[in-house]
């Protein structure tokens, strides 16, 4: 519905909209403005609406979406009550067998 002539409008609305999220009024772009932490919170749902920057009535249905945050290890692994040894047969498969991690 955007003809291209800045008459339309585009509003955000939802988790962490004008906050989290912010959206160029011109074009529909949606930025992030600031890192997302999956442990802080894992999925923002947001409505996003064209509208007519006179009238302001919506040009056409809002869109709704969901952004999940993808989980990155993040924190450093802990070993503790190290050193450790393990035990492995001689010519095993990759990946087969359970083979245990004991601390010394």
């Amino acid at each position: 519905m955007d003809r291209g002539d800045g008459r339309t409008r585009y509003v955000l609305r939802g988790e962490g909209a004008g906050s989290v999220f912010v959206i160029d009024e011109k074009t529909g772009n949606i930025h992030v403005t600031k890192p997302l932490d999956r442990e802080e919170k894992d999925e923002y749902r947001l409505i996003a609406t064209a509208t007519d920057s006179q009238t302001e009535r919506a040009l056409e249905p809002s869109s709704q979406f969901i952004i999940r945050v993808q989980d990155i290890n993040d924190n450093p692994p802990v070993f503790e009550e190290g050193p450790y040894s393990a035990t492995v047969p001689e010519m095993a498969n990759i990946g087969r067998g359970r083979h245990m991690l004991h601390p010394h």
